[in-house]
């Protein structure tokens, strides 16, 4: 089992040493031996491979733990958050913040705060795709031409060929295309969809 330290502040007036101190008491008052620490000085709206969110989702595996001092340190939104605990949880990660021990994953009702998350996440995922209908309605009400233009899907699958070999690792580790788009997707200067992800994994990969 590994115990992974997570420690994120925006400015230089925030304490990253705080943040670390909080996580060792909280691991010796549990008589644990934090493995690894992964400190970042950056702002929350940086991407997740910024932000080192990605070596978390590769290096943590199921038993392990990771300690967090809050919610607020992990996500730059509450999707983005909940999809990283997501995630994780289904990794058989166990997710502690320290200061929300309330939050915390591996709490007595842990199965309950998980569906609590999952709720919320896929609320607010079909909040922004009413948003995006109601958005393109409107745009086709006031006369404009909505659609893919020819070629679109083979310039967004291109964006996706700088993270082949990556890719195909989480593919042979059983990943399902959405988990993989959730974390290629932040790494990328616009977003791919599903089928795109399909197009490209069958054609480039398979």
């Amino acid at each position: 089992m590994k115990i992974i330290g997570y420690t994120r502040v925006s400015t230089d007036q925030q304490d990253l040493f705080k943040q670390k101190h909080l996580l060792l008491e909280y691991a010796q008052k549990n008589q644990w031996l934090i493995s690894e620490f992964i400190e970042v000085e950056i702002s929350a709206q940086k991407s997740q491979q910024e932000r080192k969110i990605d070596i978390l989702l590769h290096r943590l595996e199921t038993g392990d733990k990771l300690l967090v001092a809050e919610l607020s340190r992990l996500g730059r939104n509450m999707l983005e958050t909940l999809n990283i605990i997501n995630n994780l949880s289904e990794k058989g990660v166990d997710i502690l913040f320290v200061r929300q021990p309330e939050l915390s994953t591996s709490a007595p009702h842990a199965k309950l705060l998980m569906a609590i998350y999952s709720y919320f996440a896929e609320a607010e995922r079909n909040y922004i795709s009413i948003r995006t209908k109601q958005g393109l309605a409107a745009a086709r009400s006031k006369g404009k031409k909505l659609g893919r233009p020819k070629g679109s899907k083979n310039k967004k699958t291109n964006a996706l060929k700088a993270h082949h070999a990556e890719i195909n690792q989480y593919l042979n580790l059983g990943l399902s295309v959405v988990s993989i788009m959730k974390i290629i997707n932040p790494k990328l200067e616009k977003t791919v969809g599903y089928h795109s992800f399909q197009y490209f994994i069958k054609n480039e990969i398979k």
